[in-house]
């Protein structure tokens, strides 16, 4: 019987607090998989035997009855392979990953066009991606016709962020990708063509600049947007600015130097500058009634890391109780916005205008 579900990477920084959280609902049922179990152990047994430890190699074959026994497997981890989702898939297994890799999910995307899903994969989970999707898709239920959605998200430099997201940061701070623009795609440099973004009376003005977030990818796809953006900038406007001109300066050679890299990496774990506080601002340009109209909306909080843990946690409990239908999915293709608000509304400030 498929009864249990599996995060990989479940002591980590974020899959913690997502076993955390199913592990009070789901007691017993939900496994911290990693590859060194006595780290895996040390953690369960912080939750009193809610959560159980499982010692598990991604890179190798899985085991049948591993599978054979999962309802759901959570994946916190970034990967290059998309060999283990469509295992997952394939044995009916449903299959949901916190990643912001766009040609990740791409690949798999498009593989479950080809109808060789039993499960139900669903992507685009946590902050951003995840969060802003369902901003933007709440914002587009609102205009009667949109044209443009722009994203900007800040990021607290103060915030403890897992080794992972960082890795990920830093080498695409000099990365090249494609958006959207006018139903065309088109080729946009990271930390270029930045714009001063309004976050709200407590947070002010911050520049923010282009980054390869997959949900300006995904949206462009599932909302059938024509021109949608995403950008990001910290809470230290100064260390924005100083990103986006090291880009000028030519940092991607120094970066693709391996000890130039690992030294960014370990600046960016030390580094407290700012506090932990995050933002997001999505902007839906479009018409209501034949007329210009903007929605605008704004959700602060605290704690990025356990935000993204708890959007993975909700999505976690509805495939876990509820029965979807085999596919690949992105959030905003499954689930609303007012879906969240229960337990949103008690972690960050969320408001919505329309102008």
């Amino acid at each position: 019987m498929k009864e249990n579900i599996i995060v990989v990477g479940g002591y980590g920084h974020v899959g913690a607090t997502i076993c955390k959280e199913l592990g009070e609902v789901f007691p017993g049922k939900v496994y911290a998989a990693g590859r060194k179990r006595d780290r895996a152990e040390a953690f369960c047994r912080e939750t009193d035997g809610k959560v159980l430890p499982l010692q598990m190699d991604i890179s190798k074959p899985v085991e049948a009855s591993l599978l054979g026994r999962a309802r759901l497997v959570v994946m916190c981890l970034d990967q290059t392979d998309t060999a283990f989702a469509k295992e997952c898939l394939r044995s009916g297994t449903n299959y949901m990953d916190v990643s912001a890799n766009g040609s990740f999910l791409s690949d798999l995307e498009q593989w479950g066009r080809r109808g060789e899903v039993s499960g139900t994969g669903v992507f685009s989970i946590g902050l951003a991606p995840g969060l802003t999707n369902l901003l933007a898709s709440e914002a587009q239920r609102l205009l009667v016709e949109t044209v443009q959605i722009d994203i900007s998200i800040m990021l607290g430099l103060g915030d403890r962020h897992g080794r992972a997201a960082i890795e990920w940061t830093v080498d695409n701070l000099c990365s090249d990708f494609e958006v959207t623009q006018e139903y065309r795609r088109v080729k946009v440099a990271s930390f270029t063509d930045g714009k001063l973004i309004d976050f709200g009376t407590e947070l002010g003005r911050k520049k923010a600049y282009r980054f390869p977030f997959s949900d300006q990818q995904t949206l462009a796809r599932t909302l059938g947007v024509p021109t949608v953006s995403t950008r990001m900038g910290f809470d230290q406007d100064w260390m924005t600015r100083v990103f986006a001109g090291m880009r000028t300066l030519g940092i991607r050679r120094l970066l693709n130097r391996p000890r130039i890299r690992q030294a960014t990496i370990e600046a960016f774990e030390r580094w407290k500058l700012g506090d932990d506080r995050f933002a997001i601002k999505v902007e839906a340009r479009g018409n209501v009634d034949n007329t210009e109209a903007k929605v605008e909306c704004l959700l602060s909080g605290r704690d990025q890391s356990k935000m993204t843990a708890m959007v993975a946690a909700e999505v976690a409990k509805s495939l876990y109780t509820t029965e979807f239908l085999p596919g690949v999915f992105h959030i905003e293709q499954l689930f609303r916005l007012e879906q969240m608000r229960n337990w949103l509304e008690k972690q960050a400030s969320l408001t919505i205008v329309v102008r």
